[in-house]
């Protein structure tokens, strides 16, 4: 699946989109969500959107510095992880990203590539991509958990 968002706006409309199809997924298990564009694509704009839709209020947090941002939303511990800065994929294991896998839970990364072959694979991939005029996101379901949130979402 392919959108095209015209503004941050949109983006984020997107992001609370997507919050929406976990919910009515209503996934039992973990979901891992892998976002990967160039800087200033709308990877934090769109989780933004997310958050907020799960009942976040104000900005989202960048995780750049602090790697990883933590919620407690809709029911569910929502990670917000940025691999930005990760020098090697084996500094992974310091940050306890397996911990965070727990029932209903929902990991977003950002940078995924950063951590070679040590994250799990992602339920859902959304690469964001820029345009003349405003920004792609290509979905793609790798698990049949990232398959229900994408039937939810259509």
């Amino acid at each position: 699946m392919k959108l095209v968002a015209a503004s941050a706006e949109e983006t984020q409309a997107i992001g609370a989109r997507l919050a929406a199809a976990i919910v009515a997924a209503d996934e039992p298990a973990p979901l891992v969500i892998a976002l990967t564009g160039d800087l200033g694509a709308g990877k934090t704009t769109l989780v933004g959107g997310l958050l907020r839709a799960l009942g976040h209020l104000g900005a989202a947090r960048s995780p750049t510095y602090t790697l990883i941002e933590p919620y407690q939303l809709g029911g569910r511990e929502v990670n917000h992880c940025d691999l930005y800065r990760l020098r090697d994929p084996s500094e992974l294991e310091d940050l306890g990203l397996r911990d965070l896998l727990t029932p209903r839970s929902v990991l977003l990364v950002e940078w995924p590539e950063r951590a070679g072959n040590r994250l799990a694979t992602p339920d859902l991939s959304l690469a964001l991509g820029y345009l003349d005029d405003g920004r792609t996101v290509d979905f793609a379901a790798a698990s049949e958990p990232g398959q229900r949130v994408l039937r939810q979402f259509a």
